[in-house]
């Protein structure tokens, strides 16, 4: 396996997955603009460091809602692990476990939230959802994650409708292996029939508030770009916010989170903490999106890649790969812990 780079370890994950099932993980919703721009806008920031600061010991740990992280990097939520490996989500969340950060399981996961969480006991989980129209199997999905011990819901907000992904329509890829389930979906009140994700055009700031009523979790609202709606989300309790543009999978041509989180991050005023994903590949990311104001940034193709070229071992090597690259670059920087990163440090290149 080439473990130097993350993009090595996508070049064996591809060689090893179904071409469709490639395209699937890495492909994105219209011309893909907005997947490529992800990564892009990392490398037009530069890095401005500090010398001679005596850092002899390093901090990378972050507390976020009650969790603690040992580093500022988080599993994003991606769909359907055992397309990857047949340990699927499982695999994952022992790899996180053991670097001791923090795994959001995808509703659309293809190991149910309570076998994940018995797989790996020390891991820490918080759980995406996806707010059903049906408001009582929204409710069961709930319980479920709370009785798995997730410590907050995720609820992805900029899916009203399934983005157009071009990749899966020329693959004919519309649904998983007879062989394989979304296995959050079964529904005991229904004879333990596994339900389709429905995306809800409707979907309103009142949803939310119901959601709000069903439940004492931590609430992270993935998906927001749009200052207006941060204000939005602090009058509807939301008690983080994850600057997404869904890895490019739904609005095409959506700017990079990256050129997004400085405004995001002024329109909290400093009320909740702010996360990221999007197109980060290498500690150097992580850091510019600290300096900006992120409390920490996730991560998901790259867990799939390591996931596919060797299952748990690969997800533990992508998670120990970004690790390492983190405290090179902060030592680098002239600074001692990932909380002392400041505006300041980021210039474009």
């Amino acid at each position: 396996m080439n473990q130097r780079t993350l993009r090595g370890l996508e070049a064996e994950a591809r060689a090893r997955l179904d071409p469709a099932h490639y395209d699937y993980f890495a492909g994105g919703a219209g011309d893909e603009v907005t997947v490529r721009a992800n990564e892009a806008a990392f490398a037009r920031l530069g890095l401005v460091p500090r010398v001679l600061r005596g850092a002899a010991k390093l901090q990378t740990d972050v507390t976020l809602l009650g969790s603690r992280a040992a580093m500022p990097v988080l599993v994003a939520p991606t769909a359907f692990h055992r397309l990857a490996d047949p340990e699927g989500e499982r695999a994952t969340a022992r790899a996180v476990a053991a670097a001791e950060t923090i795994m959001i399981v995808s509703m659309a996961a293809t190991v149910a939230i309570e076998d994940v969480a018995a797989a790996a006991p020390g891991a820490e989980l918080w759980f995406q959802l996806y707010i059903q129209p049906d408001a009582a199997f929204t409710e069961r999905i709930v319980r479920r994650a709370e009785a798995a011990g997730c410590k907050a819901l995720v609820v992805t907000v900029d899916s009203p409708v399934l983005g157009r992904r071009e990749r899966d329509l020329r693959n004919g890829f519309h649904d998983l292996p007879a062989h394989l389930r979304c296995e959050n979906l079964r529904d005991g009140a229904r004879g333990d029939r596994v339900r389709p994700i429905i995306m809800t055009p409707e979907l309103s700031w009142e949803h939310l508030d119901r959601l709000r009523d069903m439940t004492a979790l931590p609430i992270v609202l993935k998906g927001i770009t749009h200052p207006a709606d941060v204000r939005l989300a602090l009058d509807h309790d939301a008690s983080a916010i994850m600057v997404s543009n869904h890895g490019g999978r739904q609005l095409d041509t959506v700017p990079a989170t990256i050129d997004l989180l400085p405004g995001v991050v002024a329109a909290t005023g400093g009320a909740v903490p702010v996360l990221l994903d999007g197109g980060v590949r290498r500690g150097t990311d992580v850091l510019k999106a600290l300096a900006l104001g992120a409390a920490a940034v996730a991560v998901g193709r790259p867990i799939i890649w390591g996931l596919a070229a060797d299952g748990e071992r690969g997800v533990s090597r992508v998670l120990g790969l970004l690790r390492a690259e983190i405290e090179h670059a902060l030592a680098l920087c002239g600074r001692a812990s990932v909380h002392e990163l400041t505006p300041d440090m980021v210039r474009p290149c």
